[in-house]
């Protein structure tokens, strides 16, 4: 099993929402990275726990776990020219964009913040703390996870 990190923006899609879809699952869609789409891509698998967390927000932070529940399948909103995730260089014959599909496992206690997180030595290596990393989706260590968890 493989330990994760989605990041998303809460006005566009939050923990909450991810809870009150129907079976509580969701398709993550709209990825729009190339390393970020080969982990999804290649590396997610059915079972794989992830971290939810709430970007670009007053308090950014890890809110609640996931589960992958469905491995990669082409990202269907990058046909739709409706859609804001659209991608005209993308096909079905060929797709350019995955996604994933997660499910709710539940809130965390507590957010645990961006600010908090990096103040942490023992999380040093983790992706999310690193300069410049923007990536949506990165993969956290188990013992990494396991520290997060017990900051809870």
């Amino acid at each position: 099993m493989n330990f994760w990190l989605m990041k998303s923006e809460p006005d566009a899609f939050s923990i909450d929402d991810l809870a009150e879809r129907p079976e509580q699952t969701e398709h993550w869609d709209g990825v729009r990275n190339y390393q970020a789409r080969n982990m999804m891509r290649d590396e997610m698998k059915i079972g794989d726990q992830v971290f939810f967390y709430h970007s670009n927000c007053s308090l950014p932070g890890i809110v609640g776990i996931a589960e992958v529940v469905k491995e990669s399948q082409p990202d269907f909103t990058a046909f739709d020219p409706n859609d804001k995730h659209f991608d005209p260089k993308s096909n079905p014959d060929k797709p350019t964009w995955f996604m994933v599909e997660v499910k709710f496992v539940r809130k965390l206690l507590r957010t645990i913040s961006l600010q908090e997180l990096k103040q942490k030595t023992e999380l040093a290596d983790l992706a999310l703390v690193r300069r410049g990393n923007r990536l949506s989706i990165m993969p956290v260590g188990q013992q990494q996870w396991d520290f997060i968890l017990e900051l809870e």
